[in-house]
């Protein structure tokens, strides 16, 4: 779930479209309007075209889990120290953080008016994990008992259960949950949008149910305009402490940041999520005490295609390679210059913020020295065809830091590197899920939970729903089980930090620099206030008449 409803820590998407960036300015609260609150008005808010249909166990970017946030509620959500909020649950407990009980609120309904049940829960979870249905967050499932019989590992392998084991419904507003092991963030997990409820006219028809969902959020689906517009209306009947003081959401599709910056002020658009590189040096003057300036949990990186041929032929890319143009990138003058100051450059790979953050974590990989650099890929036996691409979204304001981290690249070390764009963040999702990306891609990674381990393990991990670029070491994934099943959260949190440590020697992506929001919003709405998740929160909002 993205956009935190009444915390401020907020859960996200994995996967970032926008050019966002990193850390301090202005709070980005909202200005206060003049004028009377209209408690029905729909605001409007810039989106790209969500990637898939909008299924709970398929909704992986933030154009489709912004919209989700608005329609699902889940069990759990984050108060503003990232301790556990109660939501859809009126507990969530463990002795032992193997077994899990979990007792919900009642009088709960789905916007179709059917009531939010245990089964609700257990069987939408069981849909999400099963192999058959194809659900791109299955992975999510794999730390409950009887994962291996609904999502066999073994590929072409079918299902020989439908059912999770380890889910057990003890009345309808109770149910446990068994995991294989101790796994002490199990609770943080759940307020991940994959978590949540499905209602039983789900399972009739899902993909006309990812057309038009059905959930159990303060808002309602009300239509969807394929490439023009999403539109969520407030429902009436949501019995959340979050409830919406606006009618709704208009999500409107644009192409580029720039065209939703120049609609932005000519009132066109209401709310706008981020700014394109170009409108930086300006927007803070343009907008006043409505330009946003505000830090959040995720970090931008060069993710590695290891699938690619230029990697793996004739043999596994030497880490030292990778070393070697992580250095070779100038990030405090590309920060500096062609983002604006908006952004600070990483020198690790978990976003701050989170639980387990850890300055220099990266040691020197992250620092910019171009004699280092060229003795390192030198050692690791060179960049093949000394030649890089980096794949990239043209929707998402990209092009200029892209442009700017390859002639540092090329400049620094002599290997030749280019933008390889793709004209929106579909097609830049179709062709990292299709194995397409020729040599790197760049990625961005948004808190799903605000753990360390959201973004070593849910990246890292063979098989993990993150990992995109098929990364994988037998030696760090038995490390990675290890921290997930220690005996307390404080301890797992301790093992990540060690782990991210020694990330340099496997190199499975370059840190950039971490995010910040720098957007704004129109004259006609108040109370426009980003989460955690560095998304607007979309019940806060309120429209002005």
């Amino acid at each position: 779930m993205r956009g935190a409803k009444s915390a401020k820590w907020v859960v996200g998407a994995i996967v970032v479209a926008l050019a966002a960036t990193a850390c301090g300015g202005g709070s980005g609260g909202g200005s206060d309007a003049k004028g009377e609150v209209d408690p029905n008005g729909i605001y409007s808010m810039e989106l790209g075209e969500p990637e898939k249909l909008l299924h709970t166990g398929d909704t992986m970017e933030n154009n489709g889990s912004i919209v989700m946030d608005g329609l699902f509620s889940q069990l759990v959500d984050y108060k503003e120290d990232g301790s556990l909020e109660m939501v859809n649950a009126e507990s969530v407990t463990t002795t032992d953080s193997k077994t899990w009980t979990v007792k919900l609120k009642k009088g709960w309904t789905f916007h179709d008016g059917t009531p939010v049940t245990a089964k609700s829960y257990v069987d939408a979870w069981n849909w999400n994990a099963n192999i058959s249905n194809a659900m791109g967050l299955s992975s999510w499932f794999a730390d409950i008992k009887g994962f291996e019989a609904v999502h066999p590992e073994k590929e072409g392998a079918k299902p020989t259960s439908d059912k999770l084991t380890g889910l057990k419904v003890i009345d309808d507003t109770t149910f446990t949950i068994e995991l294989k092991g101790a796994v002490p963030a199990f609770g943080h997990k759940l307020a991940y949008i994959v978590f949540a409820p499905l209602p039983e006219s789900f399972y009739k028809n899902p993909k006309a149910a990812g057309e038009k969902p059905v959930g159990n959020g303060p808002y309602k689906f009300e239509s969807w305009d394929h490439k023009k517009q999403i539109k969520i209306v407030r429902y009436d009947g949501y019995k959340g402490a979050d409830k919406a003081k606006n009618g709704g959401v208009l999500f409107k599709n644009y192409t580029t940041l720039e065209a939703a910056y120049e609609d932005l002020k000519s009132g066109n658009v209401d709310v706008l999520r981020q700014l394109a590189p170009k409108d930086l040096p300006v927007y803070r003057q343009d907008l006043g005490d409505r330009a946003v300036d505000q830090a959040y949990s995720a970090v931008q990186t060069l993710a590695i295609a290891f699938y690619a041929d230029q990697w793996k032929k004739p043999k596994q890319v030497d880490p030292k390679v990778i070393q070697g143009l992580s250095m070779a990138i100038d990030r405090a003058t590309i920060t500096k210059t062609v983002l604006q100051g908006t952004r600070e450059p990483a020198t690790g790979w978990v976003a701050k913020g989170v639980l387990g953050f850890q300055e220099n974590a990266a040691g020197d990989v992250t620092k910019f020295d171009p004699a280092k650099a060229k003795e390192l890929i030198k050692a690791g036996g060179g960049v093949p065809n000394n030649a890089i691409t980096i794949q990239f979204n043209a929707d998402g304001g990209h092009k200029e830091w892209v442009d700017a981290v390859c002639n540092s690249i090329t400049q620094a070390t002599g290997v030749k590197c280019t933008g390889d764009s793709k004209p929106d963040f579909q097609a830049d999702l179709t062709a990292r899920k299709s194995k397409q990306v020729k040599s790197i891609y760049r990625s961005g990674w948004v808190l799903d939970y605000p753990v360390n381990s959201n973004f070593i393990s849910d990246l890292f991990r063979t098989g993990a729903a993150g990992n995109q670029g098929d990364f994988s070491n037998k030696e760090l994934d038995a490390r990675i089980a290890k921290a997930d099943s220690a005996a307390t959260l404080d301890e797992s949190v301790k093992a990540y930090q060690a782990i991210e440590k020694d990330l340099v020697n496997y190199m499975p992506s370059i840190p950039l620099w971490y995010y910040k929001v720098n957007a704004g919003f129109s004259e006609k709405v108040s109370g426009v206030k980003y989460g955690q998740d560095g998304d607007p929160i979309l019940d806060s909002v309120e429209v002005m008449k």
